[in-house]
């Protein structure tokens, strides 16, 4: 079969032939891929860089698909730590570990949205004690995950969700998707009274507005989460200890790891359904998988969706 195939943490995968999947264990089967997402997470694994990397060649990228099992099903399919993910004319699957779709669901619709849009779906069920009335601050709107993040803390009834990110013009957009307020990350201490902050940035955006924040904060035992979730700004950041002991902050992280995969399984089905039923909005962009070198590195608004 074909696949995209990386041979190397310093290139894009390569679309070349690779060994058809067998399947092993009891609840595994081989499936079809229809529709597989270019995730952060996927680049990350693909270039070596995340910390579930395992650090070795070759092996398919890949961590979920809309797929078609032996019995003609749809399905949304999330892969453990696999050598064959799913970048790929098939992969196996754990049928534990996929959730049945409807027939007439848009597999690139499905496969461009469900990891991105879990992990602010995630954060806000499984890490904190999310309320209804909150107010909520997605640090890095602007991308695929942040901009499902407004969506996601609003239908979750947050009272006011600020969206934060480097572009004016594209925070504008977001007024339409439920952000009440949009700001500059130079501007983040408009935030300051937030209760949850949603960080996709991390790096020196993060360092500066959490200090921005917190100063200009006006009751500062009140409790603030801050989420971490992704790095695109930088791995780590430096927090000047006065922040702890002057405020009520509380940074944690929502991942692979930090979530037990049986509380990730467990908001599949909840999550098709919204995505299916467009209460979240998606931009996707379908792409034969064959030309994977050529679109890996695109600088592109919309999800990436490999189609075999």
């Amino acid at each position: 079969m074909h696949a995209a195939v990386v041979t190397s943490f310093d290139a894009p995968p390569r679309y070349s032939e690779y060994p058809a999947p067998v399947a092993q264990g009891e609840n595994e089967m081989v499936v079809d891929v229809l529709a597989a997402g270019l995730h952060q997470l996927v680049r990350a694994r693909a270039n070596g860089t995340h910390y579930s990397s395992t650090g070795t060649v070759p092996f398919v990228p890949g961590v979920d698909a809309v797929v078609r099992d032996q019995h003609g099903n749809l399905r949304y399919a999330a892969l453990d730590d696999s050598d064959l993910g799913t970048l790929a004319e098939q992969t196996v699957i754990d049928l534990r570990r996929s959730v049945l779709l409807p027939d007439d669901a848009d597999p690139v619709r499905i496969a461009a949205a469900m990891n991105p849009a879990m992990s602010s779906w995630v954060a806000l069920r499984r890490r904190i004690a999310f309320r209804e009335g909150q107010r909520v601050l997605v640090l890095g709107a602007t991308g695929s995950a942040g901009r499902m993040a407004v969506q996601i803390a609003k239908r979750f009834g947050a009272a006011y969700v600020i969206a934060a990110g480097r572009n004016a013009s594209r925070l504008a957009a977001l007024h339409d998707l439920g952000a009440d307020e949009t700001v500059t990350f130079e501007r983040a201490d408009r935030a300051a009274d937030v209760d949850i902050v949603i960080d996709y940035v991390w790096g020196e955006p993060s360092t500066r507005a959490m200090t921005a924040m917190i100063t200009a904060r006006r009751d500062r035992s009140a409790p603030l989460d801050w989420i971490q979730i992704g790095s695109v700004a930088g791995q780590t950041i430096p927090v000047d200890s006065s922040l702890l002991r002057a405020s009520r902050l509380q940074i944690c992280g929502s991942g692979i790891g930090s979530v037990p995969a049986r509380d990730f399984l467990a908001e599949l089905p909840e999550l098709a359904v919204a995505v299916h039923t467009d209460a979240i909005d998606v931009r996707a962009r379908p792409v034969p998988l064959a030309q994977v070198s050529e679109t890996w590195n695109a600088q592109t608004d919309d999800r990436i969706v490999y189609v075999p």
